[in-house]
């Protein structure tokens, strides 16, 4: 019999997304996006020792949405974009996070602490999530150069990816 105090959580009751901006002298050209994870699967046991991991499949990167720029993104340009963050950016690498501290308030913040493995490279991150009557929602800031990653650039340079990029989880899940 499954933990009662442990939750599943996927792309079937929730969503995982990167927000990324842009930067440089041609930033006008480029747009801000919105990219959605759609094969990932965590975990959260709220328990006494309470622990949280999180796998993602980096070829699951699918872009929704491009705000800002020049012209709108087509399917084309995104599907070139998905293909970069594959092929340049992650290389296909697996996305895994594993708490090492969860400190809960009596109001449903936690604290978390953990290691994120990204580009190959695992490295410490720290972020706030809240758990309020079976939704588990959060952001994390994650500078790709923490991981080794060169932020992506274009134009020789003038457009520019920013280092911090934003991973936000809206999660439902049965509350018991």
């Amino acid at each position: 019999m499954p933990d009662s105090t442990t939750r599943t959580l996927g792309p079937d009751n929730g969503t995982l997304t990167v927000r990324t901006g842009k930067g440089g002298a041609a930033s006008k050209a480029g747009h801000d996006l919105l990219i959605e994870v759609t094969s990932w699967r965590g975990t959260l046991d709220l328990g006494p020792e309470a622990q949280i991991s999180l796998t993602a499949d980096a070829k699951s990167m699918r872009v929704r949405e491009g705000s800002g720029g020049m012209n709108k993104l087509g399917d084309d340009d995104m599907a070139n974009i998905e293909q970069t963050i594959d092929e340049e950016v992650l290389n296909g690498t697996k996305i895994e996070f594993h708490s090492t501290a969860v400190q809960t308030s009596a109001d449903g913040h936690m604290s978390v602490s953990g290691e994120l493995e990204l580009a190959g490279r695992r490295a410490p991150i720290s972020f706030e999530l809240a758990v309020d009557d079976g939704r588990l929602t959060g952001t994390a800031i994650v500078k790709q150069s923490d991981w080794g990653m060169k932020p992506y650039s274009a134009l020789f340079g003038t457009l520019k990816v920013l280092d911090d990029v934003q991973i936000t989880v809206d999660a439902e899940f049965d509350a018991d």
